[in-house]
C-alpha cells in the first residue's frame, strides 16, 4: 500500500480492508444487497399463534461493552422440584434475511463478522446487526428460544426449543457485571433499573458456575490465550489492553454451550443432519505428551482431556507467567476446530476442549453464518416446513465456513499486530521485560509483558530458551508489515 507516514486509525482501517481481501472476504456489501437493505421497513413480525409471547420476561443481554450486534437474551426461575429452568433467545435473524437473498449470499461468502480495533466488518449490514434483528434494549423481536431444565447435579434434564417473542429488558456489561458479582461495585443502573433483575442474575451466575464445574469434572479444557486490543483516542493508540476472563464472561458461555447441545441433539432427535463444530481428538497427542514430560508430568498413550486439563490446571497454579505461552502451544498442537455434517445416527465426533459430544454453533446468527444455517433448520422443523439445505449443502457450507473462520482469523491477528506495531512506534530504543514464546528455523519470539505484545527477537542466537525471562530492546516497528523486532538487552 505504500504508506510513508501512519497517521493512526484511519490509516490501520484501510490496511484491514486489504487484508480481507487478500484473505478472499468481503469488505463491502453488494449494491443488490444494499438495495434489499432498502426496502426492510421494519423488524421481523409473525402472526403465526404457535410464537409464544414472553415479552413480559426478565430478560437481559451480557456482551461486550461496545457490543451493539446483540444475539441472545438469557433468564432463568427456579423450579418447585430444586431444578432450575433457563432459557436462551437467539434473535430470529432468518425473518429479515431468507435464504438466497443478496443479504444471504454475502453473509455466506464472508460466513463471519470480522473484528479489528479500528474497523467492525459485520457479516450483515449495520442496519440489521445493530438494530432490527440484533435483541436490543427495549424493543419486542422475534427469537428462537432453547427451553432447559437443570437440576442440581448440573445436568440438563429436558430441553425444547420453540419460537417466541421477547423484550430485552437491560443491556449489560461483563465487566460491570462481574464485579457486581465478585461484591467490587454496584449493580449498573440499567439493572437496577429493573425490579427482580439483581436476584436473577446472581440466579444465572450460580447455574452458570455449576455447568462450568461439571464440565471441567468431565475434562473441559481451561486454556489462557492472549486477545491484547488497541484503545484509541482519536487516531492515536493509547493503549493495548488484554481482555480478561470472569464470572460473567463464564455465565453467558455456559449457557451458550448448553444450548448449541441441545440445538443439535434438537435436529438429531428430529432426524435431521445438523452442521456441527468440532475439535477432534489430537492427532499430535504424542508431542503433548512430550510437552507435559518436561514439566515432569505423565499423560497416558491415549488422548484423555480429563487429564490434559489436570495438568494445565496444576501449570496455571505453578507459573501463571508463562501460562498464555503453553496455552497457546497446546492449542497449536490439538488442532483448530472444524465444521462437519453429523447425521441423526452417526456417532458424534464431539468437541475435545469443551468435552461435549453434541455441539453446533447456534447462538450467534447476526455474525455466524453456520449459526444462521442452524437456525433455519430449527425453524424448518418448528414449523413443519422441508430442509432448507440438502446433504450435499450443508457438506460445502462445511468446508466453506471452515476456511472462511480461518481466514477471519488470519485478518484479526493480522490487524491485532499493526495495532501493536502503531503503538511502539515512538517507543524505539525502550527496553521492556519479556518471555520467550517460541523458537523457530528464522528467529526466536518474545513476549513483551507490558503493554502485552509479542515480536522477533532479531538478535537470534540458540541460546534463548522456550519460557526463558530476559529484556528486549524495541529496535524496528512496520505498521503495514505487522513487524516489531526487538534485541536481546543486558
Amino acid at each position: 500500500m505504500g504508506y510513508k507516514h501512519f497517521l493512526g486509525r484511519s490509516d490501520l482501517s484501510l490496511i484491514a480492508g486489504q487484508a480481507m481481501i487478500e484473505r478472499g472476504l468481503e469488505p463491502e456489501f453488494s449494491r443488490a444487497a444494499l438495495q434489499e437493505l432498502k426496502a426492510i421497513a421494519h423488524a421481523g413480525q409473525d402472526t403465526d399463534p404457535r410464537v409464544v409471547d414472553m415479552t413480559a420476561w426478565l430478560w437481559c443481554s451480557i456482551d461486550n461493552d461496545d457490543s451493539r450486534d446483540l444475539d441472545q437474551l438469557t433468564v432463568a426461575e427456579k423450579q418447585a422440584d430444586g431444578q432450575t429452568k433457563v432459557w436462551v433467545a437467539v434473535a430470529d435473524v432468518d425473518v429479515l434475511v431468507p435464504k438466497s437473498s443478496a443479504l444471504d449470499a454475502h453473509a455466506k461468502h464472508n460466513t463471519t463478522s470480522v473484528y479489528t480495533s479500528t474497523r467492525v466488518f459485520p457479516m450483515l449490514p449495520d442496519r440489521l446487526c445493530t438494530d432490527l434483528t440484533s435483541l436490543n434494549p427495549h424493543q419486542e423481536r422475534l427469537a428462537v428460544v432453547v427451553e432447559m431444565c437443570i437440576n442440581a447435579n448440573a445436568e440438563v434434564t429436558h430441553s425444547q426449543l420453540y419460537r417466541a417473542k421477547v423484550h430485552n429488558k437491560a443491556k449489560l456489561a461483563y465487566d460491570a457485571i462481574s464485579d457486581w458479582i465478585e461484591g467490587d461495585e454496584a449493580l449498573p443502573d440499567p439493572a437496577q433499573a429493573v425490579h427482580g433483575m439483581a436476584e436473577q442474575l446472581l440466579l444465572q451466575d450460580a447455574v452458570a458456575q455449576s455447568l462450568r464445574a461439571r464440565r471441567h469434572a468431565h475434562g473441559s479444557l481451561e486454556f489462557e490465550t492472549l486477545q491484547p486490543h488497541a484503545v484509541f483516542e482519536g487516531e492515536r493508540v493509547v493503549a493495548i489492553r488484554q481482555q480478561v476472563q470472569n464470572r460473567a464472561r463464564q455465565l453467558i458461555e455456559e449457557f451458550m454451550i448448553a444450548a448449541n447441545t441441545c440445538t443439535a441433539q434438537f435436529l438429531a432427535h428430529h432426524g435431521h443432519a445438523s452442521l456441527r463444530r468440532v475439535v477432534r481428538s489430537p492427532e499430535r497427542w504424542q508431542r503433548i505428551v512430550a510437552l507435559a514430560a518436561t514439566y515432569d508430568e505423565h499423560l497416558p498413550a491415549e488422548p484423555d482431556s480429563s487429564a490434559l486439563e489436570t495438568f494445565l490446571a496444576k501449570r496455571h497454579k505453578a507459573d501463571p507467567v508463562r501460562f498464555p505461552d503453553l496455552s497457546l502451544i497446546v492449542v497449536k498442537l490439538m488442532g483448530s476446530g472444524e465444521y462437519v455434517v453429523e447425521r441423526a445416527n452417526s456417532e458424534a465426533i464431539g468437541h475435545f476442549g469443551l468435552s461435549v459430544r453434541d455441539y453446533t454453533h447456534s447462538t450467534a446468527p447476526n455474525r455466524r453464518y453456520p449459526d444462521l444455517v442452524t437456525q433455519r433448520m430449527i425453524k424448518s422443523v418448528l414449523m413443519g416446513a422441508p430442509a432448507p439445505y440438502s446433504s450435499a449443502e450443508l457438506e460445502s457450507l462445511a468446508l466453506h465456513c471452515t476456511q472462511q473462520e480461518d481466514a477471519a482469523r488470519k485478518v484479526e491477528r493480522r490487524m491485532r499486530k499493526s495495532e501493536s506495531a502503531l503503538m511502539l512506534a515512538g517507543h524505539i530504543g525502550q527496553v521492556f521485560e519479556a518471555v520467550v514464546t517460541g523458537k523457530t528455523s528464522s528467529g526466536t519470539w518474545v513476549r513483551v509483558f507490558s503493554p502485552p505484545v509479542e515480536g522477533m527477537l532479531t538478535s537470534y542466537t540458540s541460546d534463548h530458551e522456550v519460557g526463558e525471562l530476559l529484556r528486549v530492546k524495541l529496535i524496528h516497528t512496520n505498521v503495514e508489515q505487522g513487524f516489531i523486532d526487538f534485541a536481546a538487552w543486558g
